[in-house]
């Protein structure tokens, strides 16, 4: 069944509400009880490193999981701060770890750092919504997706982001009919590709981000059916057998949705 607008639109038609019902499940509200009790005691970096329970929580947080072995990478992100133009999270592409040095900041704040607003309740909530997006992802990835990209949409200027993040890429990707055989292609290729394809001044606007989401949405519910029946009548969306006749729920869908740059 091809649910994916459905569901993006009944857990972000009173998102307030969705987070709130995640952050109560108690293997959340455990973890987070845990970091808002213990982050204040953490004074350095190393005390940060050492204690693997606050420290993978915030790393999940800032959806820097899959980085949470790189430890040697993550003290270079830390100990060099947002300041300089030239610290080592400001050169990075990925914006991920700029807003953990934000948020985390012991290059300016010192012993201080764990005890700001961003780092404290504001990680938390980063928290709930990463939890909330992966177990969205575990019955449906599409609106993993979606959802990841409405929160990190009004972050995106240049096409460079987009191409640094997976999730990212392929939200762009599905929405705009590319094929992720483009991916080995020439980076400024790939970057010259989305941008003659989108505005990123549209990712500013709410409606217009919705819009593109929902796009996407429909997109990847059609390809997930070309997936599950090669005679699905989805295919014709992507490019498949021409002998098929496109669903006509399906088509009235792509057209109330059409992005327009």
């Amino acid at each position: 069944m091809l649910s994916t607008i459905a569901d993006y639109t009944r857990l972000t038609k009173d998102t307030g509400k969705s987070l709130t019902q995640v952050a109560t499940q108690p293997d959340v509200s455990r973890e987070t009880d845990y970091f808002l009790s213990h982050i204040g005691n953490v004074k350095t970096i190393d005390d940060f490193l050492k204690d693997y329970r606050l420290y993978s929580y915030a790393m999940k947080a800032y959806g820097l999981s899959d980085m949470t072995y790189a430890k040697a990478f993550m003290r270079k992100v830390l100990t060099e701060g947002v300041a300089s133009k030239d610290a080592f999270a400001n050169k990075l592409t990925d914006t991920r770890y700029r807003e953990f040095a934000t948020a985390f900041n012991f290059a300016a704040l010192g012993a201080n750092a764990t005890k700001t607003t961003l780092a404290t309740t504001g990680t938390a909530t980063h928290y709930v919504t990463q939890t909330m997006e992966q177990k969205a992802g575990d019955q449906n990835e599409g609106l993993r997706l979606a959802l990841y990209f409405t929160r990190k949409a009004s972050t995106i200027t240049t096409a460079y982001q987009v191409l640094a993040d997976k999730a990212l890429t392929q939200v762009v990707q599905t929405a705009l009919g590319l094929p992720s055989t483009i991916s080995a292609a020439n980076i400024d290729a790939q970057a010259k590709m989305i941008t003659n394809r989108v505005k990123l001044t549209d990712f500013q606007d709410p409606a217009k981000v919705t819009k593109f989401v929902q796009r996407f949405a429909a997109m990847w519910d059609a390809t997930q059916a070309q997936s599950d029946s090669s005679t699905n009548s989805a295919l014709v969306l992507i490019g498949g057998a021409s002998s098929a006749s496109m669903d006509s729920n399906m088509l009235a869908t792509l057209q109330n949705i059409r992005f327009n740059r």
